[in-house]
């Protein structure tokens, strides 16, 4: 057991296997983004308290994530392991600054803790939603190395 840790024995998950996506039998055919194609960006998201991904420690899932590719709408739905993890928000920055890089910036992120699953959920989903709020911590150098410490493993 680690001492300091908000959940020191997480329950570890089977990670799912990558799989091809069906190519277009159309050349023409638009490619639209789809919840499939989000999770293949976040799933590799390292936990800022653990060696392990969200994936693993099933805090984020392919269907809790909602895309609506005409309404340039993305919701990613997220479940810390613990009903009090301070590190919510951590990874909720890190699910946003992901998709900000991969998604065209059309896409308006909502990024939110799955409904009774933290105890603050309120105060967790309004600071993950406030532009001024993730600009704020994007200016923090101590967070921004912890959030690129969590996303290196996705990128790589």
């Amino acid at each position: 057991m680690t001492p300091g840790l908000i959940n020191p024995n997480p329950k570890i998950h089977e990670r799912k296997s990558r799989q091809a996506r069906p190519e277009a039998s159309d050349e023409d055919s638009i490619d639209r983004f789809d919840a499939f194609e989000v999770f293949e960006y976040v799933r590799d998201i390292t936990d800022p308290e653990h060696p392990y991904s969200l994936e693993q420690l099933d805090v984020v899932k392919e269907d809790s994530i909602e895309v609506d590719d005409c309404g340039n709408k993305v919701m990613v739905t997220f479940t810390p392991t613990v009903q009090h993890c301070s590190m919510a928000t951590v990874i909720g920055l890190c699910l946003r600054v992901k998709l900000m890089r991969c998604l065209p910036p059309r896409f308006k992120i909502d990024i939110k803790v799955a409904p009774g699953s933290h105890a603050s959920e309120l105060a967790v989903n309004k600071q993950l939603n406030d532009k001024e709020r993730v600009a704020a911590a994007l200016e923090n150098p101590h967070l921004v190395e912890m959030v690129e410490k969590c996303l290196a493993s996705s990128e790589e």
